[in-house]
């Protein structure tokens, strides 16, 4: 059975992706619950506080909803394809619409900074798990800071989500971009034990 708190949680993120943030009072969000008003505060105490859970709850749901594609991802052209696919469920779903009205709001309602921060966290982490997976075993193991990585791939997607809204063939072109350097991941996959050697070598060079 759906709790108070989840209806609570799950109606928020409703209104603010159908009515925008500045919508997002106690009234509309428990009207849009078919609860009380006064539950908001009893379970929340603010609505600012009901806005940060509802971000990280919302984070989590389209986490568990794509994590079995993740886990089921085999290489850096299977990641970029997989993000063609969640970008385009994500969008139809109106999370990205979420997820900007959550960036705005974040300077008028102080709670949402961290909040969305942490949602951001949860995915980073996810492809940290990804990438490691796929790193360690190629020519890159040890060369890359996987952690680092992960969040810089986390915030690009975050940006195309954001560029698709206003400029879908730049958005387009990004994906296209980063399909390339996959190819270019898997011919580096492919190299013999001596070439791996000798790229490893030119690669700490290059960074030292």
């Amino acid at each position: 059975m759906t709790t108070t708190r989840e209806k609570l949680l799950d109606a928020t993120l409703r209104v603010v992706v159908g009515q925008g943030i500045a919508k997002a009072s106690a009234r509309t969000i428990a009207t849009e619950a078919g609860v009380n008003q006064a539950l908001v505060f009893y379970h929340f105490g603010s609505v600012d506080e009901l806005l940060a859970a509802a971000c990280e709850h919302g984070a989590r749901q389209r986490i568990e909803a794509h994590r079995a594609a993740l886990a089921a991802v085999t290489d850096v052209a299977g990641l970029v394809a997989l993000a063609r696919t969640v970008h385009a469920q994500e969008q139809a779903a109106g999370n990205v619409t979420l997820l900007g009205q959550l960036l705005a709001g974040s300077s008028s309602h102080p709670a949402l900074g961290p909040a969305t921060a942490a949602g951001l966290r949860l995915w980073a982490s996810e492809v940290e798990q990804v990438l490691s997976g796929l790193l360690d075993a190629g020519p890159l193991a040890g060369l890359v800071d996987v952690p680092g990585l992960a969040r810089a791939i986390s915030a690009s997607f975050v940006g195309i989500e954001l560029y698709d809204a206003v400029d879908p063939a730049g958005a387009s072109d990004a994906f296209a971009a980063l399909e390339q350097l996959a190819g270019l991941v898997g011919v580096l996959d492919r190299l013999g034990p001596v070439e791996r050697a000798a790229l490893r070598r030119r690669v700490r060079r290059a960074t030292a």
